[in-house]
């Protein structure tokens, strides 16, 4: 073998094992992402979506559910509404020239008593269409009576906390 052929096998050599490695770099991290993901999914108190509950139920049940759990949310649908609308407000005053911490105070006090109101109706309407369920039904529904979301991966910042950084960074600079 000349002295270029060897050159261009070593190129080729060298090239496969990158790529081998990146392969292998890449599966192991599939699988622990993977392997992650399953031990979430079992750690205790964890449950699958509710939706996806209601959707193996029987359909003319989970019609009705959908219907009574659809209507409940609509009618609290105004206090929510009502509660961001505050809190916009009351945000939109905080970073005003002149601060009026007083009424900053009573929009977010009604922010709250918004909220509360809308989260009331929720589950109000919840706990009728929970009534009407058979207790097996009613056992897999329950997780909607949790004032909690599903937890999100940790490791992916929601869309709130990206917007957040770049203010924290402007603030940190002289």
């Amino acid at each position: 073998m000349t002295s270029r052929s060897l050159k261009i096998a070593l190129a080729v050599s060298v090239a496969l094992n990158v790529f081998a490695a990146a392969a292998v770099g890449a599966v192991w991290v599939a699988r622990d992402k993977i392997e992650h993901r399953v031990a979430e999914a079992h750690k205790p108190g964890r449950r699958e979506p509710v939706w996806d509950v209601i959707e193996r139920m029987d359909p003319a049940v989970r019609d009705q559910v959908k219907t009574q759990l659809r209507a409940a949310a609509m009618q609290a649908r105004p206090d929510f509404d009502e509660a961001r609308a505050a809190r916009r407000e009351a945000i939109a005053l905080t970073g005003a020239e002149s601060f009026d911490p007083v009424a900053v105070a009573a929009l977010l006090e009604r922010s709250r008593a918004s909220e509360a109101r809308g989260r009331s109706r929720l589950e109000t309407g919840a706990v009728e269409t929970l009534r009407q369920l058979s207790p097996a039904d009613r056992k897999a529904l329950a997780p909607i009576l949790s004032r909690h979301k599903p937890r999100r991966d940790a490791r992916k910042p929601d869309k709130a906390e990206k917007a957040a950084v770049p203010v924290a960074a402007a603030e940190a600079r002289p």
